[in-house]
């Protein structure tokens, strides 16, 4: 199998080529700049290895939660690819990308979703896959949701942005917090791979953004 895969919920925009178990990766710290990036990245990474988009078994993207633009973005493009060449697509939720990248045998997955808030989900080890304990929500984050059991690794900005208040809310549960873990093409590809081995993947048309929140402001009473 031949993935594309494509990443840009955060400020990290990259692409991964996943071929038969071999990935390769290509990343740019784009800010606001991810529609500028990402086709060029993805053209880079496909000529590094003479790879043409007809040769590609899928296309895979971070679905989110993450930045509404963002978002619209991955989605946009691997749509944009995949109609081109016919392609399935398969949607990855940046939080277990981030579960995925962390490695823990039960990880605590929280991105900073602003105004006070956080994109919060909890994995456990399953084999070699995972298995969903708390769905992608949003809450704020002394209101994040419970756990079973101690053992859990925390990941993500949202630990960054608001790291006391979540250790004090789940104490001695929580085990450690692991740093610098950002959602990432590299992952998406990895558990796009199985979602293709398992026929999850879509029609382009079909693939769309999990955004998780409905709306990206305060009103002016709500501040």
């Amino acid at each position: 199998m031949n993935i594309l895969a494509l990443e840009s919920s955060t400020e990290l925009c990259s692409a991964a080529l996943w071929r038969d178990g071999r990935i390769d990766t290509r990343e740019a710290d784009a800010g606001q700049r991810n529609s500028e990036v990402l086709l060029p990245m993805v053209d880079e990474l496909l000529a590094a290895h003479a790879v043409k988009r007809g040769d590609l078994t899928g296309i895979a993207f971070g679905s989110g939660p993450g930045a509404f633009t963002g978002l619209r973005i991955a989605c946009g493009v691997a749509q944009g690819i995949a109609f081109g060449g016919s392609l399935p697509v398969a949607g990855v939720v940046t939080l277990l990308a981030l579960a995925e990248a962390a490695q823990g045998q039960r990880v605590v997955c929280c991105l900073d979703a602003r105004m006070g808030e956080i994109y919060h989900a909890a994995y456990e080890k399953d084999g070699d896959d995972w298995r969903e304990i708390c769905a992608p929500a949003l809450c704020k984050p002394e209101a994040a949701p419970g756990l079973p059991g101690d053992g859990w690794n925390g990941c993500g900005s949202g630990f960054a942005a608001f790291g006391e208040i979540l250790k004090r809310h789940y104490g001695a549960q929580l085990e450690r917090v692991i740093d610098g873990v950002v959602p990432h093409a590299r992952e998406i590809a990895a558990l796009a791979a199985r979602a293709f081995t398992r026929g999850e993947a879509v029609a382009a048309e079909l693939a769309a953004p999990l955004y998780v929140r409905n709306k990206v402001a305060l009103k002016v009473n709500e501040r």
